[in-house]
This record gives structure tokens, sequence and C-alpha cells, in this order.
């Protein structure tokens, strides 16, 4: 059984554990605020013991709104002990035009750790006939392995992200994008996306040195939200937290 065992809250983040059963430990992050503002900072720190297993999900999409000059700050970092299983699953973060975020997410696993990350990004809610013309955007990346750095990632989009999203080599207009990351790898998983029909946007998914990643690129929040969906399905081999079905 895994369990709590040190909350500590500050400011407009909380966090929640629903009853999700006594052998998983389930968080769920809300911001109380109700979104992210410019000069706003947050940070998530999140350590899983040797032999726990947890999932973390947000209770809702979250908005980062426009903001003149000062940019917001978030900052996560997710430590994973020997033996122990972290699924991060936040729901998308929704990017408003003329917005300001720089994010940075840090992991460190144990040898034997097992991790799966899905994290989400829309550029404007096309239901609502948004969309982001101008703003920054700057996402950074970092996984080791027992003290080895095994993944690197970054974005950055600065000025006009409505015309350099709408190039070819980035997203062809697409106007939502999401990345699953497994480790160790997970080939079963691989081979079921590739076999599954009806996702709407584009999908990519490969392995190597010990890790899955599957990439994600949709012409539209909600589309992507069913894909992401469909994948974590297989990815969890079981139920989704309600709160990324309801």
């Amino acid at each position: 059984m895994s369990r709590r065992t040190k909350v500590f809250e500050e400011g407009s983040l909380r966090v929640r554990f629903p009853d999700a059963g006594p052998d998983d430990l389930e968080a769920v992050i809300v911001n109380t605020s109700g979104g992210i503002a410019g000069g706003d900072q947050s940070a998530v720190d999140i350590a899983v013991e040797e032999g726990a297993s947890l999932r973390v999900t947000t209770a809702s999409a979250e908005k980062v709104y426009r903001s003149p000059e000062a940019e917001a700050t978030m900052a996560v970092h997710l430590t994973v002990g020997q033996g122990a299983s972290l699924a991060w699953m936040p729901r998308e973060t929704i990017l408003f035009d003329r917005s300001r975020l720089s994010r940075t997410i840090d992991i460190d696993l144990a040898e034997d750790s097992r991790l799966l990350l899905a994290e989400a990004v829309v550029f404007g809610r096309s239901g609502m006939k948004e969309r982001v013309d101008e703003g920054w955007f700057s996402d950074r990346w970092r996984v080791r392995r027992a003290g080895r750095l095994v993944y690197a990632e970054t974005i950055r989009l600065d000025g006009a992200i409505a015309e350099t999203l709408r190039e070819p080599a980035v997203t062809n207009n697409g106007v939502a994008i999401a990345i699953i990351l497994l480790m160790p790898a997970d080939e079963a998983f691989v081979a079921a996306l590739r076999r599954c029909e009806g996702l709407h946007g584009e999908v990519g998914a490969s392995s190597w040195n010990g890790m899955t990643a599957v990439r994600f690129c949709a012409p539209d929040g909600e589309s992507l939200r069913e894909d992401l969906t469909t994948a974590l399905g297989f990815a969890l081999a079981g139920p989704l937290p309600p709160l990324w079905v309801n």
C-alpha cells in the first residue's frame, strides 16, 4: 500500500488525495487562482519513495493568461525511488494570446523505477475561436536515471507563434501538441497504439535506449485530448483517473 507521508502547500496550489482504492495513491493538484498570470511563480516538488506508486493529475486544464511584460514561471521536480512508480499526467496547459510562460521539468529516477509522463500544450481554444498570434513559451525537460542524463528536450517559441506553427516542419497549422514518455520502454504499448484506428491528429511512437516516446500533434485541443485519452488507456492498462474521462 502507498500512502502520503508529508504534504506542504503554499500560495494558490493545493493537492487533494481522492480515495482511489487500497493499492493506489492518486494526487490531484488544484490551482485555486483559476489560472496563471504574468509574473506568477509556481513550483511542484514530488518524491515517490522506495516501492511506492503514485498517480498525479490536475483538477482542470491550466490556463496561462496574457501578460504585457513579465513571464510566468513553472518549476516541476519529480523524484522516483528504487522500485517506485510515478504517473505524471496533468490536464493540458492552455496558452492565451500574448501569454508568457517559462517551464522546467526535472526528473530524477532510480535505476529500477518506472515513469509515465504525459504533458500537453494547446495554443488557444479553437472552440472559442481563440488563437495565439504572439507570445513567449519556453519548455525545458531533463530526465536523469541514477544520476545520468538520459533524456533532454527544449522548446522555445518567441514572437509570432501562429506563423511558426503554420510551418510544415513545426506543426503544419496544428495548435495542440503533447508527448507521452515511458521509462522503461514498452514495446507492447507502441504496437497497440500503431494498430489503433480513429486517431484525430498525427501520432508517432518509437522506443530507444530503454525508453518510449509518443508525440502528438492535433488541429485543436479536443482532438488532442481524445487521442491522449486513448493512448493513456493503453499505457496504464487500466482505468484513467476520473478527471481525465469526465
